[in-house]
């Protein structure tokens, strides 16, 4: 291990700012903050059985970020946010690749989010450390994890020093990275906000934002864009009814997913209902289990797919 641990109260003078701008299809899965606390960033690959890491105690900011994009590589994901913190002044450390980090012994001596928020392919990842510096004095450490699987693309973003005082946002509003030799997507009404567009006009659609406390079928604290738009919406157009659909992976027995699954989307309706006041009687809970699959159940970022709670729109009552 190298470097020693930076205290919060070394950053002095004025306030800075630090704006990320993930593609505009990036979903958060999970964020999660400690402060004070200390970040091992890795500063080098993996040889001689570790791997090379900077100490920085203060505020640790944790975050991950899924894009429904398929085909792209881990660095066609992170060569925009390399790009920005280069900008914003960071110095980059480390940049290095799936084998050329060390492959599954960086992977597991890195500090990642669980599964299935952050996904990580041991083939196909990309990370990123820059640091900013005062007089020489590392004041702040961001790293920058991507990795892609044939349907998706995972972005985990950890910060740490001394953040208290900082201005720090990471917002999706940048260009979606195209795959060589395709033209951009057209755009996805659900995944820019446009939920409501989604529902009326396909019947359905996925509130893929959500996050369920780990091992459970309880839903995360929130906010979620998801819902406020699913709210909104049946505020504006009073007679429309939904049907809050729970789906799971198809790993262990239909009765017991189909459980799990009912049991999450009781848990949305539940938060209709008690946050955003919609009626209970505009609102059902029902559950498939794994009978309705959008990805394989092959890999790890298909089951992840696989696991959801969609709306869907039920006919108007008599």
């Amino acid at each position: 291990m190298i470097g020693a641990a930076f205290g919060a109260a070394l950053m002095a003078g004025p306030v800075l700012a630090l704006d990320l701008a993930l593609p505009v299809n990036a979903r958060p899965t999970v964020e999660r903050n400690t402060s004070p606390d200390l970040y091992a960033a890795p500063v080098g690959v993996f040889e001689a059985g570790e791997v090379p890491v900077l100490s920085v105690e203060g505020d640790v900011r944790r975050g991950a970020w899924r894009l429904g994009s398929p085909g792209l590589t881990p660095l066609q994901v992170i060569v925009p946010l390399r790009r920005q913190l280069v900008d914003a002044g960071f110095e980059i450390l480390l940049d290095c690749a799936s084998a050329a980090c060390g492959g599954f012994d960086f992977r597991f001596a890195t500090e990642t989010l669980p599964g299935p928020n952050m996904y990580v392919n041991i083939r196909a990842f990309h990370f990123v450390t820059a640091v900013r510096k005062s007089e020489g004095v590392v004041q702040e450490v961001v790293t920058v994890l991507s990795s892609t699987s044939a349907t998706s693309a995972y972005i985990q973003i950890i910060q740490a020093g001394a953040l208290a005082d900082r201005t720090t946002s990471v917002t999706a509003k940048a260009e979606v990275p195209v795959a060589a030799g395709e033209e951009a997507p057209p755009p996805d009404p659900a995944s820019q906000g446009d939920l409501a567009s989604a529902l009326l006009n396909a019947g359905h659609a996925v509130l893929s934002d959500l996050d369920f406390d780990t091992g459970t079928t309880t839903l995360g604290q929130g906010p979620f864009a998801s819902l406020q738009a699913l709210a909104d919406l049946l505020r504006d157009q009073p007679d429309l009814r939904v049907a809050l659909v729970g789906h799971t992976d198809s790993v262990g027995g239909l009765q017991a997913n189909i459980n799990i699954s009912r049991e999450r989307a009781q848990s949305v309706r539940k938060r209709l209902i008690e946050v955003h006041s919609i009626s209970a009687a505009r609102l059902e809970a029902e559950a498939v289990g794994y009978l309705s699959p959008i990805a394989t159940n092959r890999t790890e970022a298909g089951r992840t797919d696989n696991r959801r709670v969609e709306a869907v729109l039920l006919p108007a009552p008599n």
